[in-house]
């Protein structure tokens, strides 16, 4: 029995929206749920149902039945099977040509070992100027006890009799087109072609084992968060003599509890008292290249930025050096000795400002006329 258009079974158009498709599923689903609607068919109705929400509801399904509708693709000739695991179009290729386009890769063949990663903590400074260290990382390598063999000393590897080297075997199906040879990887040596009688009790055959192997590495000045490092053939050992793999180094740097960063570029903020900033002053500022004089100009302002030309962090490409920002904030005394306060009163007073009770006596009196409309 053919299936249903799935738009027909959900009662909406082609061009239906994702909400409508939602509106009408909830409708329908709930209208044909077993716990609610007793007739015989409600069940499989809801099925039919579930089943067209599911595909219309994802973008990717949806597509993909728009353009195919209930036939599937990669299900050979109009979605039959024929037996002996015969199936679809890939099926088809891995029949004729024994899988991957009819490539076959020999085991003995050389091959490249796998990358590693390596995550490294690094301080602020550290980023900034680099450091040279040295790591231990776990990989693998060659079996001291057989010399990457896989087996026992005194003894020999074989060849796997039942693929004769190859790593595969062919395998005979029974399929629309007669009888056809299909070339699989022989579970025998695992595709390896070879078969290891005695196994090396060192590395239980394997050929390799675990090691924490020493590396120097050069971290370069001005690294920052999130970048890395190749190093190249300190990843896992090759096979049959291929290269070896890379080795990834991936930097964290720790925050500073001064500084901040941002690219090339340092920020910091400075406290200031109200007589630098209003009298003007010249001040020590730190920098990771050590301290330096800053001039700031009488009448500065909380907020303002100074920069240091050079003081940042240095380009880890090696183009030039960044900045560093310094901006100052005036810092308010929290407390004022009865002496202090006399003289701000006198200041006020010089200045032509109100005192501060007078102040917060003229506020409040504003707020109250506009409150009054006057």
């Amino acid at each position: 029995m053919s299936k249903r258009d799935y738009y027909d079974v959900l009662g909406v158009s082609k061009g239906a929206s994702k909400d409508e498709i939602k509106k009408a599923y909830r409708k329908l689903s709930k209208k044909y749920h077993p716990d609610i609607n007793k007739e015989a068919d409600a069940d499989e109705k809801f099925k039919e149902v579930k089943e067209a929400y599911e595909v219309l509801s994802d973008d990717q399904k949806r597509a993909h039945y728009d353009q195919f509708g209930h036939t599937d693709p990669n299900q050979g000739f109009g979605g039959g099977d024929f037996g002996g695991g015969f199936g679809g179009f890939e099926d088809i290729f891995n029949t004729f040509f024994g899988g991957g386009g009819g490539r076959r890769r020999d085991p003995n063949a050389p091959r490249q070992g796998a990358d590693l990663q390596y995550t490294m903590t690094l301080s602020f400074e550290e980023a900034v100027f680099g450091k040279e260290t040295t790591i231990e990382v776990p990989r693998e390598e060659t079996c001291d006890t057989c010399k990457g063999s896989g087996a026992k000393p005194g003894t020999k590897v074989d060849t796997c009799g039942h693929c004769h080297g190859s790593g595969q075997l062919n395998v005979e199906q029974n399929t629309p087109f007669g009888r056809i040879v299909n070339r699989r990887v022989c579970p025998y040596c695992s595709g390896t072609g070879k078969e290891i009688k005695e196994k090396c009790k060192t590395c239980a055959g394997s050929g390799s084992v675990k090691k924490r192997q020493k590396i120097n590495v050069k971290v370069p000045a001005g690294v920052d968060d999130g970048q890395q490092l190749r190093v190249a053939g300190k990843g896992e050992p090759g096979v049959n003599g291929g290269p070896a793999g890379d080795l990834y180094i991936v930097f964290h740097i720790r925050s500073h509890e001064f500084f901040e960063r941002d690219g090339d570029d340092i920020y910091c903020e400075m406290p200031i008292t109200f007589v630098q900033t209003a009298l003007g002053d010249e001040i020590e500022v730190p920098t990771v290249h050590g301290k330096v004089k800053l001039k700031i100009p009488a009448g500065t302002q909380t907020g303002t930025r100074f920069r240091l030309k050079g003081k940042g962090v240095p380009n880890v490409r090696g183009y030039g050096t960044g900045d560093q920002h310094v901006i100052v904030k005036v810092v308010t005394p929290t407390k004022l000795t009865e002496k202090q306060k006399q003289l701000l009163r006198e200041f006020a007073d010089v200045s032509g400002q109100s005192p501060l009770g007078d102040h917060e006596e003229s506020f409040f009196s504003k707020v109250k006329r506009a409150f009054k409309g006057e």
